[in-house]
């Protein structure tokens, strides 16, 4: 297929973890007093860090109170992660194709390292990643392409033969970036035309894992 790696976002990518992420937000905003956020203003977020989404959604930008609202944020969502996230179809048949064609394959996410790992082994799919590189590994987070780099560095992949693939904008930049070739998957909240146009350079836009697998001739 041309690629010697294929490199993923996690959220609203290979997961889908909404219920944990807009129940970490209700609880933060009820504890800091403010007004509970709709669940569709939420989900725009996925994809930013939590301080940013936080700011996105309050217009606060003070540094302690996106700090306490990722304190509270976490007390809540964290241990539901791995109960309420599920894979997306095709996802686990993606990655399995993937490991069996001998083609390494990574997440790259803003989401924290450890809630990857357990919410990957609790799925039965994190046997085919070689490379997890959450939020909590980098100074600099997404579209900021450190933690791909890193990621591509560490397996001795040059960013010209790697696809990198994501569900936002900011994925795209990221892989931009990066100086990775770039797969838009629409299981999110970011259309077609979103990245269409955006400007930034994309291989291809998968409606679904489906077809991903297909376009990669998995």
């Amino acid at each position: 297929m041309g690629f010697q790696g294929v490199f993923f976002d996690f959220d609203y990518t290979l997961g889908d973890a909404t219920d944990a992420i807009v129940a970490g937000f209700r609880y933060g905003f009820g504890q800091m007093g403010l007004p509970e956020p709709e669940r569709e203003a939420v989900r725009h977020t996925v994809g930013m860090t939590l301080e940013d989404g936080y700011t996105a959604l309050t217009g606060d930008q003070r540094p302690e109170q996106r700090a306490l609202f990722r304190k509270l944020y976490t007390e809540k969502a964290a241990p539901l992660q791995v109960e309420v996230t599920r894979l997306f179809p095709g996802a686990a048949e993606l990655l399995a194709a993937l490991k069996g064609a001998g083609i390494p394959a990574g997440v790259v996410s803003t989401k924290r390292t450890d809630t990857l790992t357990a919410v990957l082994e609790a799925r039965g799919v994190r046997q085919y990643l070689v490379s997890l590189t959450g939020g909590d590994k980098v100074d600099r987070p997404k579209p900021d392409p450190q933690g791909l780099l890193a990621a591509l560095k560490e397996l001795g992949l040059k960013p010209e033969e790697v696809l990198y693939c994501g569900d936002t904008l900011i994925d795209a930049e990221t892989a931009h970036r990066a100086g990775t070739r770039f797969c838009a998957i629409l299981n999110g909240t970011t259309t077609r035309q979103d990245f269409e146009a955006s400007g930034l350079p994309l291989d291809h836009v998968a409606e679904n894992l489906g077809d991903l697998k297909a376009w990669l001739g998995l």
